[in-house]
């Protein structure tokens, strides 16, 4: 039988808490992405403009937009919901769509109306495919289900296009931003493979075996302290910066619970049952 999850009172209500500092730091990490590439593509450093690029997908969609969209930065609603569309606008998606999609996720897997979560029953290469398509899939599947953010997903998708016809427009004058358009649009290819194949068995007999816990300097090192899928889904109100005490609070409780963590030596995608 499975133990109970311990409340997040008892782990310690610290872990919902971060210093104005890191909330700071985390909000302006995206912007110096973009300025980092623009000043590397125009001195023509491609290679470095290339990993701005890698850095801004990873940091948007895996931690920073994510704890925006679970709303657990210990913002005012409104400034909560600006800076989430500003941030994801310069991933060109839609933050509020996003949103939806994801607590929908949350709230539905392994069920197979889950969006985001349907990688996890597919092959490696299925994932990929299915990556091809999933930001307008998202926007379309948000835009029917919307209620109180309908209009900012409208404005959002509106600003999308805004944003890839001014990269088309300026292609003669340079084409840093075309380049970027296609970069980022081509990153948002694998967050399937990334935010459900990977971190998820649909075969899981309980939501504690659903996700795969991840441990090791290598799990560490290869997803820059974000592989924390299987703690997230346990505390959603945790932020990205908590996640690795939240971690360590936990492993008590997931060896009674008998989880077997993969630690990515070497890597292969493993069930957790």
């Amino acid at each position: 039988m499975t133990q109970p999850l311990p409340p997040l009172s008892q782990l310690g209500e610290d872990l919902t808490r971060i210093t104005i500092r890191q909330r700071v730091w985390g909000l302006a990490v995206p912007f110096l992405c973009v300025a980092a590439y623009a000043g590397f593509a125009g001195a023509r450093w491609w290679p470095a403009a290339v990993l701005a690029l890698m850095y801004l997908s990873f940091v948007t969609y895996g931690s920073i937009s994510h704890d925006l969209v679970h709303r657990n930065l210990g913002m005012s609603r409104r400034w909560n919901d600006r800076m989430l569309c500003a941030i994801e606008l310069l991933t060109l998606r839609s933050g509020h769509a996003y949103r939806l999609v994801h607590l929908h996720h949350h709230a539905r897997f392994p069920h197979e109306d889950d969006l985001e979560g349907r990688a996890a029953r597919m092959s490696l290469l299925g994932a990929l495919v299915d990556g091809v398509t999933l930001q307008p899939r998202v926007w379309f599947w948000a835009i029917r289900r919307a209620k109180r953010d309908r209009a900012w997903i409208i404005g959002e998708g509106l600003g999308v296009m805004a944003l890839a016809s001014a990269a088309i427009a300026l292609w003669p004058v340079t084409s840093a931003p075309l380049v970027y358009a296609v970069l980022i649009v081509m990153g948002s290819w694998i967050i399937p493979v990334i935010t459900a194949y990977i971190p998820h068995d649909a075969a899981g007999r309980s939501p504690l075996f659903q996700t795969r816990l991840f441990r090791g300097r290598v799990a560490s090192i290869v997803a820059l302290e974000h592989l924390y899928h299987l703690e997230h889904h346990l505390y959603p109100s945790v932020p990205h910066q908590k996640w690795p005490e939240l971690a360590r609070r936990l492993d008590p409780y997931f060896d009674r619970a008998g989880v077997v963590p993969i630690t990515l030596t070497p890597f292969r995608k493993r069930s957790a049952t």
